[in-house]
């Protein structure tokens, strides 16, 4: 593939990741988005359908994880990487939706902020941004090792 239409392609999806994070609210259910966007060290949680919350964390979760793995494989164009990530998303996910699961079922009593990253990490293409530096960062490496 030419690099110039690959670039593009990753440029648009980058928008698409920006689109879904624009109508995120809009598109999922998320009682939580309000929440944290007040004043929410003295408000108590809102009222929430645990089910609808994280079927819909999923669905956000893997749409930008698609999007995301579609952006990996452009820019190195290497299934060895984006077979490593599915990996690494869902790990991430597991991890990071059961710390969330038990973040709220306790009721967020040790404080709000871990609350707060860990859905940020569920709900926001986060990990694409740490992927892609380490990926080039490896490229790099084996580059260099190999000179």
């Amino acid at each position: 593939m030419h690099k110039f239409i690959r670039i593009a392609l990753i440029g648009i999806l980058f928008v698409l990741l920006i689109v879904v994070r624009a109508y995120g609210a809009q598109l999922f259910y998320d009682p939580f988005i309000e929440y944290f966007h007040d004043d929410y060290l003295h408000k108590a949680m809102p009222a929430y359908s645990m089910f609808k919350l994280f079927l819909n964390i999923f669905l956000r979760y893997f749409l930008n994880t698609m999007i995301s793995l579609g952006i990996i494989y452009l820019a190195f164009q290497k299934i060895g990487l984006v077979k490593f990530s599915i990996k690494f998303y869902a790990i991430a996910f597991v991890v990071l939706g059961f710390a969330y699961f038990v973040l709220l079922k306790i009721g967020m009593l040790n404080g709000h902020l871990f609350a707060f990253y860990v859905r940020r990490f569920l709900i926001h293409p986060v990990f694409v941004l740490i992927l892609l530096p380490a990926f080039y960062y490896q490229k790099k490496l084996v580059r260099k090792s190999t000179s």
